[in-house]
C-alpha cells in the first residue's frame, strides 16, 4: 500500500485558522516569528502611507497613495497599498511595507482557508477579528519599529451596508463611522474628509472625495505621494458593493485625478464645504 502523499498533519481535522495551522507546522514561515536584531529597525525598511476609506449608500470605497518612504528617501513611487481581502472586502496597508504585504497575503489565505474548511464565508466581524489576531502576533516586531497598521473595509451583506475597521499596533479593533484614514498623512486626509464627506454621496462622488483627501494629505505630508502627472501614477482605488469588489481601472482614476488637479489650479486648497 502506497504512503499518503500529504503528511498526517494535513489530514487531521483541526482549526479553521490557517495562521494557527502554520504556527504549529511551520512557525518560521510566519512574518512575526522572524528574528530581528535588537534596537530600533524602523528606518531599515520602506514604509507605506496613506490609506483612506468612506462609505456611501450601497457601497464603500478604499483608496491609497502610491509612495513608499525610507527615512527621508522615496523608496518607491508606485507601490500598491490596497488589496482585495476576499470578494466583499479590502485591506489597505500602512507601516512597514514588506511585513504588511506578507500580512495581507496571510490574511487572504486565512479567509480562503476558513471558507474551504467551514463551507461558508466569515462574517465581517469575523474577518475583522482574524486580522486583529494577525496584527497582535506582530507586536514584537512593532516594538522594534516594524509596525503594521492596516485599514480594513468591506460590504456587510447581512447588514446591507459598508463597514470600516481600524486597528492599533496591539491588535485593538475599532469600527469607524462614515470614513477613516490611516498612515502618516491620515491627520490631513481626515480633516479633508470632514469637510467633503456627505451621507448622500454616490460612487463617483465618494471616489472624488477620497482622491481630494489624498491630495490634501500629500500637500502637507512628505511621505504621502500625490498624483504623478508626468509618470501617470495615480491612487489605487477599490469599490465594494453587494455585487462584490473591483479595482477601478487606471484611466478611471486618472480622469478623477485630472478633474481634481484642474480645479486646484483655481483653488489650490481644494473645494469649499457648504456651511449648512
Amino acid at each position: 500500500m502506497s504512503e499518503p502523499r500529504l503528511p498526517a498533519a494535513f489530514l487531521v481535522p483541526g482549526s479553521s485558522s490557517f495562521a494557527d495551522f502554520l504556527g504549529e507546522q511551520a512557525p518560521d514561515l510566519l512574518p512575526s516569528r522572524r528574528a530581528v536584531p535588537t534596537g530600533h529597525a524602523g528606518d531599515l525598511a520602506p514604509h507605506a502611507t496613506t490609506i483612506v476609506a468612506a462609505t456611501y449608500p450601497g457601497g464603500i470605497v478604499m483608496a491609497g497613495d502610491r509612495r513608499a518612504t525610507m527615512g527621508n528617501i522615496i523608496a518607491q513611487r508606485d507601490i500598491q497599498k490596497v488589496f482585495p481581502a476576499d470578494e466583499y472586502s479590502a485591506v489597505g496597508i500602512a507601516g512597514t511595507a514588506g511585513l504588511a504585504v506578507e500580512m495581507v497575503r496571510l490574511f487572504q489565505t486565512e479567509l480562503e482557508h476558513y471558507e474551504k474548511i467551514e463551507g461558508t464565508t466569515l462574517s465581517m466581524d469575523g474577518k475583522a477579528n482574524r486580522l486583529a489576531a494577525l496584527i497582535r502576533a506582530n507586536l514584537g516586531m512593532a516594538m522594534q519599529g516594524l509596525a503594521v497598521v492596516p485599514l480594513f473595509a468591506g460590504y456587510d451583506l447581512a447588514m446591507d451596508q459598508g463597514r470600516i475597521f481600524s486597528y492599533d499596533v496591539t491588535g485593538g479593533r475599532y469600527e469607524e463611522t462614515a470614513f477613516h484614514a490611516v498612515g502618516s498623512g491620515s491627520l490631513f486626509a481626515r480633516g479633508s474628509l470632514k469637510k467633503l464627506y456627505r451621507d448622500d454621496l454616490d460612487e463617483v462622488g465618494c471616489v472624488t472625495a477620497l482622491v481630494q483627501a489624498l491630495y490634501d494629505a500629500a500637500d502637507d505630508d512628505s511621505a504621502t505621494g500625490g498624483p504623478d502627472l508626468t509618470r501617470r501614477i495615480f491612487p489605487v482605488v477599490y469599490v465594494i458593493t453587494a455585487d462584490g469588489g473591483r479595482r477601478l481601472a487606471d484611466d478611471e482614476v486618472a480622469a478623477v485625478a485630472d478633474r481634481v488637479i484642474g480645479a486646484r489650479m483655481d483653488r489650490p486648497d481644494g473645494p469649499a464645504a457648504a456651511l449648512t
